[in-house]
């Protein structure tokens, strides 16, 4: 199996390394894209890391995973008059099996068009967006950590990316190896606090559009 995951300056880290890890743990190759195979920056301060591919080099993959960030470096792929990301996007969503999408990279996913009349979810903050920037995508409704509508997966925020990374191993390889490589990094979340969602999203945080 392999996986793709499209890249950018100031995406998350965990949104990246939390279901990389996962992957590898159950043994698939994974490849970080960019439009240019350089070094980019994750949001938290003092990491950078390698791109192994350029959109230009991308192999086959069984699905795709984009991963969110800054909301400024959203915006700015959303507005890029190129389109070079989300034109990647469109063109392995013709390809792949499974596109996913975790936290707010679902703001990427909706802009190239390909949760129009899905069912998604991300992170609890950008749920509006849906509803003032992509009315054509359906927000899922409950605050599900994962939303499985067909052929797309889309996960709630940061975290939630690794519940969802297990769903993709089961639904890529199975539940006996899902289960596998959720014992061998010992995934069972008993977190020592317990607070809760705001009861209403905010209005969407993605900068206006630029004229």
């Amino acid at each position: 199996m392999i996986i793709g995951i499209p890249v950018y300056d100031q995406v998350d880290m965990f949104d990246v390394t939390g279901p990389f890890d996962i992957f590898d743990w159950a043994g698939f190759d994974i490849d970080l894209l960019a439009a240019e195979r350089e070094p980019k920056r994750f949001r938290s301060k003092g990491f950078t890391y390698e791109v192994t591919r350029s959109f230009a080099d991308a192999r086959n993959y069984d699905a795709i995973w984009v991963p969110g960030g800054e909301p400024d470096a959203i915006a700015a792929i959303i507005d890029d008059p190129k389109r070079t990301y989300l034109d990647f996007l469109v063109a392995q969503a013709s390809r792949v099996s499974w596109v996913c999408s975790v936290c707010d990279g679902a703001m990427l996913l909706a802009a190239a068009g390909l949760l129009d009349g899905y069912r998604a979810t991300t992170h609890w903050e950008f749920v509006k967006c849906f509803e003032e920037r992509f009315p054509k995508v359906i927000a899922a409704e409950g605050r599900p950590r994962f939303v499985l509508d067909r052929n797309r997966l889309t996960g709630a925020g940061i975290s939630s990316g690794l519940d969802e990374a297990l769903m993709l191993v089961k639904l890529l390889c199975g539940t006996a190896a899902a289960e596998e490589v959720q014992r061998a990094i010992q995934y069972y979340p008993d977190p020592p606090v317990n607070g809760t969602l705001p009861s209403d999203a905010p209005a969407c945080p993605l900068p206006a559009r630029r004229a």
